[in-house]
């Protein structure tokens, strides 16, 4: 049988491609820096050339390490695979991830069918508790996370971008008290999610009133209840226009007319080495398939 490299050696260089990190791969594998490097020159030395680019606080694949890294992948996961057949856990694939409810109700679940016939054997674990990033790789495997941005450390790619709107329910677009014009939210409360507080302060300034302050402003955890809040006339939820979109909710209604880009978008967010799992990839495929910047319905407007 052919001599092949210690597994510790493989294990190290996949974890340094993805991450493109000897520190972040460190981390990963829960080893110093100078062992990791140390089994990263192993591998080498095996290989018989270097595998990467030696940068300022990065180490990027050249070519060899690119090549290497691709034909690699098959024979792991198939390593995967047998390690789950002898521990008897071969039927499932279980992906745990973290993710707004609103989001899992609205765009996820509607479509998850499609996906448990595609990959009969993938089921997901879903978690809504807050500060998913932090608890990446420490209870679950990949997140929904809507912000403005990522931390590089991680690996990121954008879902959907999306607009401000301000929600209201139809009779406070209605009567003699109507709110007509972006100065009419002086005597209205308005309603903030926390997780974007920003929005409204955003939404002033593109209009051009940085001033607008509203009557008052009740805060929110939960995008389900703040819909359903406007609904009842408790007051102008500043939300993503999708969200009332794909909520389909003849009570609300689109006040103003303004077209502002939000700065906040849903993200999928991993570490970079759990991409290398089979439940994390395929989730991931489809998610940027199926999901990922739908073609909404426009919302309707007040006249």
């Amino acid at each position: 049988m052919r001599r092949l490299p210690p597994l510790t050696a493989v294990e190290a260089f996949v974890q340094v491609a993805q991450l493109g990190s000897v520190k972040a791969a460190a981390e990963e594998l829960a080893l110093s820096s100078p062992a990791l490097s140390r089994r990263v020159q192993a591998m080498e030395r095996f290989i018989g050339q270097p595998l990467f680019d030696r940068r300022h606080q990065a180490m990027v694949l050249n070519g060899t390490g690119e090549q290497l890294l691709a034909r690699l992948a098959p024979p792991l996961d198939a390593l995967s695979v047998a390690i789950d057949a002898t521990m008897g856990d071969a039927d499932l694939l279980r992906l745990r991830l973290s993710t707004p409810p609103l989001f899992a109700a609205q765009r996820m679940l509607p479509l998850l069918p499609e996906l448990r016939a595609r990959h009969p054997r993938l089921h997901i674990d879903m978690d809504t508790q807050p500060h998913p990033l932090t608890r990446l790789g420490e209870g679950i495997d990949a997140a929904i996370i809507l912000a403005r941005e990522i931390e590089p450390s991680f690996y990121s790619r954008r879902i959907a971008r999306s607009r401000i709107a301000a929600i209201g329910a139809r009779s406070v677009d209605e009567g003699p008290d109507r709110l007509r014009a972006p100065g009419d939210i002086a005597r209205a409360t308005i309603l903030i999610h926390r997780d974007m507080a920003e929005l409204f302060a955003n939404w002033r300034e593109a209009i051009g009133q940085p001033d607008l302050e509203p009557m008052a402003i009740d805060h929110f955890d939960s995008g389900q209840l703040m819909l359903e809040a406007a609904a009842q006339g408790l007051g102008i939820a500043f939300m993503l226009e999708e969200h009332v979109q794909l909520a389909q909710d003849d009570r609300l209604t689109a006040l103003f007319g303004d077209k502002v880009a939000s700065g906040y978008s849903y993200w999928f967010a991993s570490r970079r080495s759990a991409l290398s799992k089979k439940a994390v990839r395929l989730f991931h495929d489809w998610l940027f398939e199926a999901v990922a910047d739908p073609q909404l319905k426009p919302l309707r407007q007040s006249p």
